[in-house]
Parts: structure tokens; sequence; C-alpha cells
């Protein structure tokens, strides 16, 4: 009987490229917010300036969204990684 090919290093690849795209996004909200502040404070969100937004509210949000994207992509790449385990 063949042995199904051992899927770790693809698993762990595709958790890292995971992670690293989740830590881009991170560092975008996280610096885009107060780099770009003074053109931010140009656009209107509700009747307040966007880069006040964006720290009150929006980068919390981001990061919420950040780790919900994170958990569930998880969640299937360790069930994917589960299945090719078990040689189903």
């Amino acid at each position: 009987m063949k042995k199904p090919a051992d899927s770790r290093p693809f698993h762990w690849q595709r958790v890292r490229r995971l992670s690293l795209l989740l830590l881009g996004a991170w560092f975008l909200v996280t610096l885009g917010s107060v780099w770009f502040a003074r053109e931010l404070a140009q656009i209107s969100v509700f009747g307040w300036p966007l880069s006040f937004y964006m720290a009150a509210q929006g980068s919390i949000l981001a990061y919420l969204a950040i780790v919900g994207i994170y958990a569930w992509r998880m969640d299937r790449l360790d069930a994917r990684y589960r299945r090719d385990a078990d040689g189903a």
C-alpha cells in the first residue's frame, strides 16, 4: 500500500504565507492611519475626518477583521491538513 506524501511542508508554507499577508495588512492599517493622517483628515466619514475615525474605531475594526480572517482560514487549513494526514 502506498503511503501518502507528507503534507507538512505544504501546510506550513500556507500558514507562513497567510501570517505574512495578515501581518502586512496589520502593518498597513497601523502605519497608514498615522503616516497619512493629514491626507485622511480631508476625507469625511459620517461627518468625522477619516483620520479621527481610523484612530477611534476603524483600526480596531480592521484588527478584529484580521483576527477573524486568520481564525477562519487556519480552521480550514488545519482541517485540510488533518484530512491529508489521514490519507483520505
